[in-house]
This record gives structure tokens, C-alpha cells and sequence, in this order.
């Protein structure tokens, strides 16, 4: 008699269950065991719950090539699901094989799980791992299927109900108890009378009723300093539209005479874009698109242009703003000289410009849509015992939950978006554009701060931070790729890898070339890149863009959503009233701020990143990742250190405060 003896975990999360009606066999290269029984131990509330168990068979069984995990399709008693981490089994040689499961199971559901060594599909030499290989990947292509959105976007999954996702895709217990606690502070909102009240702000201090951070009541108080509207440009929430301006485009016009009384003495504004003192921010992917309509007239968009000036004391200032690309009469430069209304009122543009592209651009589209197609592609091609499923997976956590309800709350037609300045009919224009935009570089941090000739510029936290970032997660993912792909013949040779790699820039690019996106990788350098691009879009860059919402958008004048009067067509008429009559009512003014409150707060299943529900089992890589671990831990103090000298602290890419995945 060969007894085999079983370490079963369950999810350290609420309600993850018991053992009860649960049953297991392993299935070796020389037989399979009895099918036994795991004994319930404990209420079913209890969070990581440990049982050992005895499974015996008349023989040896040789390789263990899986394990079958079984929940009792006819047992009498009330049928709850069951949340299986991991099981670890002792065989009667007194090898260790571990074997990760990390998936809910309700009464007659049947897993087969593998464990060992991550393989890559030519390694598999049993045949009946062959099959297994193949077959799971045919039963997740039937499970994962992609879905066309609309006609020259990404494609997404096809699920539109959160309700209708597996329940491993799922909001999590703990989330779903955090929703709702916070949902009763959104509430008190509308019991203050704010919420849904149409009526317009009667000055700023009423503002303050809705701003939810320390440092959006400092925004509160700077939202007017030319400063600190520059200073958003490198470490708000939209630091990817900056770039250093060698040349001025021919429809911008600013000539010397404009700008000489806010340039250094003795230069000139040619001098100092040879200098790579001059930056820009052009809006015009916003331009032409359909916005909403209020009152039976379309609400104002501009497609703004806005010139920034370094001065000699290392602080980056606006210049000039173009509230629209076609220079006219009616189209003027406004300089900082002009009257405090119109200097305002034309920053209001461009800070209403930037928060709806952060949000619609380059948060959900370079985010959240190309995690989705990441994680699709990764559940469809790579098995669960290839070792980049085992390292990616946990970095595509809780995403298809999150765009499938931001599908269905957020933008499309009647959601929340549809309220804003872009309304749906303006949303899918603007995300063709976006994609075409999109390029393999731009995600790869030191690429895009390279082509934006970013390299230098004082007092740019997102830059030194996201390239200690890229650089870290790089080295682990260098590590961790050469462990299993020593050899370039063998990333070429690897043809789910091949297939993961095609799918990617099929669905998610749409086979456009001139993205840069690779449709195959032949060599370990490539891969490592490739890696270490998607790990940093889904976590690093993600967070840059999420979780300063609630410091700096709360504040409703620094980040409006919408907008009810057109920028001015001439200088010298505009005044403080009209301002607070641009702005959104308090009704959705407010109903936005909660928004980005909402999203941009830390909820009780954060994983923060580097940190790795054990999938893999050689012991090589978890030194990896602990060594990840260490050096996240490292950044992470230098950071806090930094923070405690300024006066805006810049956390959003502190490893701690930056989550594994895009869960919300």
C-alpha cells in the first residue's frame, strides 16, 4: 500500500470555505490512486484554512502527472463553493510535488491540476500531459472568447455582465463589503443635498465640501498658480502628454514679441528651444470630436495647444495656450500677461482638456483596454504550468471584472461618461484614434521618456520613479525568463508563446506594423522586454494614472469633466463669474469627484506589487522573488524619504502603494 499525503489550502479570503464534499485523486504515469474523500474541518468563514489528508493506492503511481480535485454533485447538504489555493503532496519516495489551484469550486465541478516543474510545451514528454495541454487550452478558448467592440478598437472579452464571470474573475468578498461601505459615504453626498442638485456653484469655498484628501485641499489653494498648473504636466495624473518642443508647429503662432516679457533677459524664444528649455502639450486627438449636448447646443471641447517655459530657477511655467488648433482672430494666444479671468478661464480649458484625455486616453485605453487584451491572450495560450502564465497571471488579477463593469457603468452610451464634455458618440472615435496612436515604445518607459526628450528636466518625480520601476521589474523579469528560456532557439521554438505574442497584437492592435508591436518573439531579449513592458503597464504605469484621482480631481476647478461656456473668441470680456458658470453644476461636479475618489482608493484585497500567490515551486525563482521583493522594499524607502522634503509629495509609484494588477 503507497500512501500519499496532502497539504490542502484554501484562500485566505472571506468565505473561502471548507473541505466539505470534496474529493481528490492523482493520476500517475504508472496508475491513479482512490478517489478520497477530504474531511471538513472549521466554519466555513475561516480564511486560509489548512487540512492534511491521506490518499492511499495499492501501488506506487509513479510521475505525478495531475491531480483531481472533484466538489460532490449529489451530496444532500447545502451547496457552498470552495476556494482551493494549493495542494502539496508528499509521495511515498518523499518527493514534494506542489501543485497550485487558485480557483473556486461549487457542487460538480471537476479540475485537473498540474504540478511541478513550469514547462513550456515541448518539454512535455508524457503523452497524457500532452493532451491535457491541449485540451485545457481548448476549453479556455471556449471560455475566454474575444468580442469586437467596436470597428477599429481593441478587442475585448465577451462578457458584458460582471455577474456572468467565473467566479475566480470576480470582485473578491472582501471588495464587494468595501463597495458597498463606501457606496453609504457616496450617499452622504446626496443627504447633504448635493448630489443630485442642478444648481450652480455660488463660489468656490462650496467646492470644498466634496474634496477627500490632504493634499486636494493644497490643490484647492494652488489651482490658480501658474506653477503648479506646469507642475501637473510631470506629476499629476496625466504624465504623458508632456514633450520638449525643438520647433513650434506652423499652427501655433507665438512669436517673440509675445512672449519676451516671461522669457529670461537677453533670449529669445528660438534660443530657448535650442537650449530644450521649451515644452508643449498638443491636445489635437481631442479635436472635432461629438460632445455632449445641454440645452440643445453641443458643450465646449478644445483641442488646446499650451507652450511651457523652464526658467533659470529650474521651474517649468505656461507660456502661451491655443484654446483650438486652427489659429485665428477668434482663436487668440493667451499669455500670462492677459487679465486674471482670461488667463484663468483659458488654463480651465486645457486642465479640462487633460483630465478627460488622462481618463479616456491614456488611462482607460493604455491601460485598462491593453491590460484586458493581455489578460485574454494569457488565459487563451499559455497553460497554467507554462512559467509566463505562472509569472503574468497574477498581474491580470480582478482585470476582466473591471473593464466588464466599467463597460457597463463608465463609458458607452448612457453610462457615466455619455455625461461628460466626450459623450458615447465622441468615446469610440476617440479611442480609434488613441489605438492608432499607440505605439510598442510608448509603453516602454525609458523609450517614451527618451522620445519625449524628457531625459533631464528638473523636479520629475513620475520620470525618476517609473525608471527605477522599469529597471526593477526589468532585472527580476531578466531573471526569471533566462532561468526557463536559456537558450533564443527556444523562446522561437515555443509556439504557445508564439501564439500568446500573435493574438496580442492581432486583437489588441489589430495587426497595424507601424505600433511596433511584435507579432512573434525570436530571442530572449526581446521576451524579456515584452515582459517587462506588460508587467509595467498593468502595475507602475496603471497606478501613475489611478491613484492620484482623489488628490488632484476632487478638487472640481483643477479637473472638470465638463464644461458649459465656450473658451472666449477675444481677450478682455471674460471675468470670475464666468468661470464658476463654465464649471459643471454641483450635481455632476460632485457626482465625478466621487468617482475619482471611488476609484482611486486603496480597497482591502490590494496586492501590492512583487507579491505572488505561490504558483511556481523551484526553489531558484522564489529567491527571485523575494530578491524582487527586497529591491521593491529598497525604492520604496528612498521614496518615502524624498517625499518628506517637498511640498507636493509624489507617491503614486511607491511600490507600496502600487497594486499587481488592474483591479479597479
Amino acid at each position: 500500500m503507497a500512501e500519499y499525503t496532502l497539504t490542502v489550502t484554501t484562500g485566505d479570503m472571506l468565505h473561502a470555505g471548507g473541505f466539505d464534499n470534496v474529493y481528490v485523486t492523482l493520476l500517475g504515469a504508472q496508475g491513479r490512486s482512490n478517489c478520497t474523500q477530504l474531511t471538513g474541518v472549521g466554519p466555513v468563514n475561516e480564511t486560509e484554512k489548512v487540512g492534511t489528508f491521506s490518499v492511499t493506492s495499492a501501488f506506487t503511481l509513479g510521475f505525478l502527472l495531475l491531480l483531481q480535485v472533484e466538489k460532490d454533485p449529489f451530496h444532500e447538504s447545502e451547496a457552498k463553493p470552495w476556494f482551493c489555493s494549493t495542494i502539496a503532496v508528499r509521495t511515498p519516495e518523499d518527493d514534494d510535488v506542489f501543485f497550485p489551484c487558485y480557483k473556486w469550486l461549487s457542487r460538480g465541478d471537476l479540475v485537473l491540476l498540474r504540478g511541478g516543474r513550469a514547462t513550456k510545451a515541448f518539454e512535455d514528454f508524457y503523452p497524457r500531459l500532452q493532451d491535457q495541454r491541449k485540451r485545457e487550452l481548448v476549453q479556455q478558448k471556449l471560455t475566454y472568447k474575444w468580442d469586437e467592440y467596436a470597428e477599429g478598437m481593441a478587442f475585448v472579452f465577451n462578457v458584458t455582465e460582471p455577474k456572468s464571470l467565473l467566479a475566480e474573475d470576480r470582485l473578491s468578498f472582501s471588495k464587494a463589503k468595501h463597495f458597498a461601505y463606501r457606496r453609504k459615504l457616496v450617499d452622504a453626498l446626496t443627504e447633504a443635498g448635493i448630489l443630485h442638485s442642478t444648481a450652480r456653484w455660488e463660489n468656490f469655498e462650496d467646492m470644498k465640501n466634496v474634496s477627500k484628501s490632504t493634499l486636494a485641499e493644497k490643490v484647492s489653494q494652488l489651482w490658480k498658480n501658474d506653477d503648479f498648473f506646469a507642475y501637473q504636466f510631470l506629476n499629476g495624473v496625466n504624465p504623458y502628454m508632456i514633450r520638449r518642443c525643438s520647433k513650434l508647429p506652423p499652427n501655433f503662432p507665438v512669436t517673440d514679441e509675445m512672449v519676451k516679457p516671461f522669457l529670461a533677459e537677453g533670449t529669445t524664444l528660438n534660443k530657448e528651444m535650442e537650449n530644450g528649455n521649451i515644452f508643449i502639450i498638443d491636445y489635437k486627438i481631442m479635436e472635432g470630436l461629438p460632445t455632449t449636448v445641454l440645452d440643445g447646443k453641443r458643450v465646449p471641447l478644445t483641442a488646446a495647444l499650451c507652450l511651457l517655459y523652464m526658467t533659470d530657477e529650474k521651474k517649468l511655467r505656461p507660456l502661451a495656450i491655443q484654446l483650438g488648433q486652427q489659429p485665428s482672430q477668434d482663436n487668440p494666444i493667451f499669455l500670462p500677461s492677459d487679465s486674471e479671468a482670461d488667463w484663468l478661464l483659458a488654463k480651465l480649458h486645457v486642465r479640462h482638456v487633460d483630465t478627460l484625455h488622462g481618463l479616456l486616453v491614456s488611462h482607460l485605453h493604455n491601460t485598462h483596454l491593453v491590460a484586458e487584451v493581455f489578460a485574454m491572450a494569457t488565459l487563451r495560450n499559455l497553460p497554467v504550468i507554462h512559467p509566463l502564465h505562472k509569472l503574468l497571471i497574477p498581474h491580470h488579477r480582478s482585470t476582466l471584472f473591471a473593464n466588464t463593469v466599467a463597460r457597463a457603468l463608465l463609458y458607452g452610451p448612457g453610462r457615466f461618461f455619455d455625461n461628460s464634455s466626450i459623450s458615447a458618440e465622441g468615446q469610440v472615435p476617440l479611442m480609434r484614434r488613441a489605438l492608432v496612436q499607440l505605439s510598442y515604445a510608448s509603453l516602454c518607459a525609458p523609450d517614451d521618456i527618451a522620445a519625449r526628450g524628457l531625459e533631464s528636466v528638473p523636479n520629475f518625480y513620475y520620470r525618476d520613479d517609473a525608471l527605477r520601476m522599469w529597471n526593477v521589474i526589468h532585472s527580476f523579469v531578466t531573471a526569471v525568463v533566462a532561468y526557463y528560456y536559456p537558450l533564443d532557439s527556444e523562446v522561437s521554438a515555443d509556439s504557445e508563446l508564439q501564439q500568446w505574442v500573435d493574438e496580442i497584437f492581432n486583437y489588441g492592435f489589430l495587426g497595424n506594423a507601424a505600433s511596433g508591436f511584435p507579432s512573434s518573439l525570436q530571442n530572449v531579449e526581446e521576451l524579456i522586454k515584452y515582459v517587462t513592458m506588460l508587467i509595467f503597464t498593468v502595475s507602475a504605469r496603471h497606478a501613475s494614472l489611478n491613484s492620484g484621482q482623489m488628490d488632484y480631481l476632487t478638487w472640481i476647478p483643477n479637473g472638470p469633466l465638463l464644461l458649459h461656456l465656450a473658451p472666449p473668441t477675444a481677450k478682455g470680456n471674460a471675468s470670475m463669474e464666468d468661470i464658476l458658470t463654465t464649471l459643471p453644476n454641483k450635481s455632476f461636479g460632485s457626482l465625478a469627484a466621487s468617482l475619482h475618489w471611488f476609484l482611486s482608493e486603496k480597497y482591502d484585497d490590494f496586492v501590492p506589487l512583487g507579491h505572488y500567490p505561490q504558483r511556481f515551486s523551484e526553489p531558484a525563482v522564489l529567491r527571485m522573488i523575494e530578491d524582487f521583493q527586497a529591491e521593491l522594499s529598497t525604492i520604496s524607502d528612498a521614496i518615502v524619504k524624498r517625499n518628506e522634503e517637498l511640498r507636493l509629495p509624489y507617491p503614486y509609484l511607491n511600490p507600496k502603494e502600487i497594486e499587481n494588477s488592474i483591479s479597479i
